[in-house]
């Protein structure tokens, strides 16, 4: 059980780390459209986030996929950025009539960028053969769902405030998140080490 909580609490610290804001930045991106009233929809969205980072894990540990470093760590702010100016771009539009499998598909493929991001890391506190590293993958990837729905619970928490105590309109709180995430991901794309500097 106590080897558990260690994989299961470095999932959760993965997500949740102050200097690796990239995850929660990017769960903001995702999650600033919704309301409580759509839960069904963002739980599964962030459930296939995890899915794909833990593919990403998986075909990493069994040596399926390397990737250059510098690649994923330009990709990273990039999927951040897309979802943020899609979420930009439709503000206010009617969420029910968006189809859902284009985001799933695209949220899925973004959880295996950012999971390939971690890979080298994982392998690197993982010991043992491939086959030894499932059972702590799949808690890792559990702390890491966990983590995850905290994140969107803040967010979800943090717009019905802003909607019912001071009164903006579900659009303006997505057309303002969208900009502040914007204006916070363009600087790290800017300085990516794949443009050489």
């Amino acid at each position: 059980m106590s080897e558990f909580w260690i994989y299961f609490n470095t999932g959760l610290r993965h997500v949740l780390d102050i200097n690796a804001y990239d995850h929660v930045l990017f769960l903001i991106a995702l999650t600033i459209p919704y309301a409580f009233k759509d839960w069904q929809r963002v739980l599964l969205l962030v459930t296939l986030f995890t899915v794909g980072h833990t593919m990403a894990l998986l075909l990493s540990v069994y040596g399926f996929v390397q990737i250059k470093v510098n690649l994923v760590e330009f990709l990273i702010p990039i999927t951040i950025l897309i979802t943020a100016v899609f979420h930009l771009f439709t503000a206010g539009k009617n969420s029910k009539k968006e189809s859902i499998s284009f985001i799933a598909v695209v949220t899925l493929f973004f959880g295996i960028i950012h999971g390939l991001g971690f890979s080298n890391y994982f392998n690197t506190i993982l010991p043992g053969n491939a086959s030894a590293k499932l059972i702590p993958l799949l808690e890792f990837a559990l702390g890491i769902e966990a983590a995850q729905v905290i994140v969107v619970l803040i967010v979800l928490i943090l717009s019905y405030i802003v909607q019912t105590v001071f009164r903006f309109s579900k659009r303006d709180w997505t057309l303002v998140m969208s900009a502040f995430v914007i204006g916070v991901v363009i600087p790290m794309v800017i300085e990516s080490e794949i443009w050489g500097r």
